[in-house]
């Protein structure tokens, strides 16, 4: 059972599903929201109501059942290894494939593929459906992921992802004529309140910090066919959160080449997903204590989409 003070100095009306969904990320609310129906949660010791509105001092019970596992198979799926040891292994990771089962997707992952290849020299921190996983990667961006062989390894590299030690840099196609040569976004994120699939720039009090450095790379201007110019940027992260570059991105008016979900609408480079690629990374390996830095080139496509765009600047 997890207890929760509520607080709310602005006195504004908060629901208790909507904060609940807030405080628990891997969860929706309308599981909040059954979670309350059968008794689960309290509110001052008294079962709660769905479309309660919070008040200051308000104390939250929660008695949330524990997942049921899956049980994941290895996959024999080819994967593009950069750097194995008998600590870490370095993927380089193609696009369209998720990076550990969930909803929708408990077969074809990366995690399906690396407990072929690894067979059980996996860490288990994080359990059975994400296996060997310390940081992930959306579907639809490439590059470079970490996973971990053993416990060990994974704490170490868990602990390095946590105080920002990891060099992670990114190439991304963005809309617009980026004007200054380099730039930071700092800029709080958290779960849209009203679709919980997306990350939103928020307040400070109301999300996680994030910070986002970005140098310019190559500019296009005048691209025949594009209703807009592009700017292709390096984006270096301080801190690794959800969508943070995509969103980021957006907030700043630079919306990513090929997103969905924060790009513009009827975007002519669709088809590909966001053009967003996680080309260095670099740690501390947790045996040897030596710095290590890996860098993956550009996908085909994403290749070919450059070279097109400099041909018809």
């Amino acid at each position: 059972m997890t207890s929760i003070i509520f607080h709310n100095t602005d006195n504004e009306k908060i629901r208790l599903d909507s904060y609940l969904s807030e405080q628990f990320e891997d969860m929706s609310r309308s599981r909040i929201q059954g979670l309350i129906k059968d008794g689960m949660i309290t509110v001052n010791g008294k079962k709660a109501k769905t479309g309660y509105n919070l008040v200051d001092g308000d104390v939250i019970d929660t008695n949330i059942p524990e997942p049921e596992e899956i049980s994941i198979k290895a996959e024999d799926i080819p994967i593009d290894i950069v750097y194995e040891d008998d600590d870490v292994i370095v993927v380089n990771k193609p696009k369209d494939m998720v990076v550990h089962p969930a909803n929708g997707h408990y077969s074809g992952t990366l995690v399906n593929a690396l407990m072929y290849h690894c067979k059980d020299s996996l860490s288990g921190i994080n359990g059975e459906l994400r296996p060997g996983i310390v940081h992930r990667i959306d579907k639809d961006t490439t590059g470079l992921i970490i996973a971990c062989k053993n416990d060990k390894a994974h704490n170490s590299i868990a602990e390095q992802l946590a105080v920002h030690s990891i060099d992670r840099e990114y190439i991304a196609l963005c809309y617009g004529n980026i004007k200054e040569n380099s730039g930071t976004v700092n800029a709080p994120l958290a779960r849209n309140k009203t679709d919980r699939k997306l990350i939103s720039v928020c307040r400070e009090d109301e999300g996680k910090h994030a910070v986002t450095h970005y140098t310019v790379l190559e500019r296009y201007p005048k691209v025949q066919g594009m209703s807009m110019p592009l700017t292709l940027v390096k984006c270096r992260l301080e801190t690794g959160r959800t969508h943070q570059i995509r969103v980021h991105m957006s907030h700043i008016g630079h919306p990513l080449a090929g997103d969905e979900a924060y790009g513009i609408k009827k975007d002519p480079l669709n088809g590909h997903g966001q053009y967003l690629h996680a080309a260095v990374l670099g740690f501390i390996h947790p045996s040897t204590g030596e710095k290590l830095r890996f860098e993956a080139p550009l996908p085909d496509y994403f290749e070919k989409t450059l070279n097109r765009l400099r041909r018809l600047s």
